[in-house]
């Protein structure tokens, strides 16, 4: 439900809008031109394009297949990049500099240490080198007149048999900048349920988790991500959208697992670009995240692979507004969403939304309201 006020934003207010990230892929968000750099330095001859720019299209080009498999596939190209210290902490560096640049204000980054092990790494200098880079990032990004955090998400491939592990590795660097665990990778034929020994250590240990599910696989995968696993958050979760009934005088039945997402105020990482490029919505207009909105599901909105999407935060609200009419207010609601559902303390979410996210959007509120005015006062000088 929009504001009654129409503070629609412009590109630039959206862009220096306070965001918070809570789904985005490291190796889903390299520079072309950094791939193409690393891949001349480390000898890697098979990119399909070796200059930035022909790079980039081919990545946004690869992914709008429709096929969440395809899409995945081009993730072979960046992972192969990111085997060295040096590669992990220049990306992870330039990550926080890209986000902060578009406004994002906290961003929990997520990555699978088990694939970044071929140059001869260990999963514990995997995560030390991200982690590193990150505050480098940080660092750079206040330098040049701009503040974000970021925590890093670890990410087991569910294909794969070493959940537990990397969870044990993200228990050891929960207070060194890790801040939970995920799993990712196809949905199907892979439930979440394979790794219940990792849940059931993180929960023991009192940790965080979110788990991809209700992306490309539908209602059981959500079902088993929170009944069986005990997510705290839904990587995606677009296809709640198929417990959800809408009669053709506008009313609205929410199914049993809906109501309960609902209920429980469970997050929902949305990613609406990528969602399209993967087949799970059709268009921006007819996304879920519309309808989820009005219903008052804690819905965020989020970018999943900037590279491969050619997307940012801001050009998703952007798509956004431009798809659904929202407004500041909205814009607020959203991130104030998704910095409520962060994986750090609740002393500094609080701190976050009542000192960075909603001074931010009040001046940008009042910047519309003057301008307004003065349109107003204009016209009615015309008048007269």
């Amino acid at each position: 439900m929009t504001s009654q006020t129409a503070n629609v934003p412009d590109p630039d207010q959206i862009r220096r809008a306070p965001k918070v990230l809570l789904h985005d892929h490291l190796d889903g968000g390299l520079r072309p031109g950094t791939i193409v750099e690393l891949a001349r330095a480390q000898g890697y001859d098979s990119l399909p394009e070796t200059e930035a720019d022909k790079l980039g299209t081919w990545f946004r080009e690869a992914a709008d297949s429709g096929s969440l498999e395809r899409y995945l596939e081009t993730f072979a190209h960046t992972c192969a990049v990111m085997q060295t210290r040096d590669a992990l902490f220049r990306v992870a560096a330039e990550c926080a500099e890209d986000l902060a640049e578009d406004g994002v204000v906290y961003a929990e980054i997520r990555y699978a240490p088990e694939q970044h092990l071929e140059g001869g790494l260990t999963l514990e200098e995997v995560v030390e080198a991200v982690n590193a880079g990150f505050r480098e990032g940080e660092r750079t990004a206040r330098a040049n007149g701009h503040r974000i955090r970021v925590g890093a998400l670890l990410t087991a491939m569910r294909h794969a048999a070493r959940a537990l592990e990397i969870a044990e590795l993200a228990n050891t660097y929960r207070d060194q900048g890790v801040v939970g665990f995920d799993i990712a990778g196809a949905e199907a034929g892979f439930p979440p349920t394979r790794h219940l020994d990792a849940f059931e250590y993180l929960k023991r240990e009192n940790n965080h988790f979110t788990i991809h599910a209700g992306e490309a696989f539908g209602l059981p995968s959500i079902w088993q991500a929170l009944q069986w696993c005990g997510a705290d958050r839904l990587g995606h979760g677009v296809r709640i959208i198929d417990d959800i009934e809408v009669a053709e005088d506008g009313s609205v039945t929410l199914g049993r697992l809906a109501s309960y997402v609902r209920d429980k105020r469970i997050p929902l990482e949305m990613c609406p670009t990528s969602n399209l490029q993967t087949g799970a919505a059709d268009s921006y207009a007819e996304h879920p995240i519309g309808l989820l909105r009005k219903l008052h599901f804690r819905v965020t909105v989020n970018t999943d692979n900037r590279l491969m999407s050619g997307t940012s935060m801001s050009r998703e609200f952007e798509l956004l507004t431009e798809a659904f009419g929202y407004t500041l207010d909205d814009m607020q609601w959203f991130t104030v969403n998704a910095m409520k559902s962060a994986f750090i303390p609740f002393d500094e979410r609080l701190a976050m939304i009542n000192e960075v996210v909603k001074p931010g959007y009040a001046e940008l509120k009042s910047e519309w309201l003057f301008r307004q005015t003065a349109v107003t006062s204009g016209s009615n000088a015309a008048a007269s």
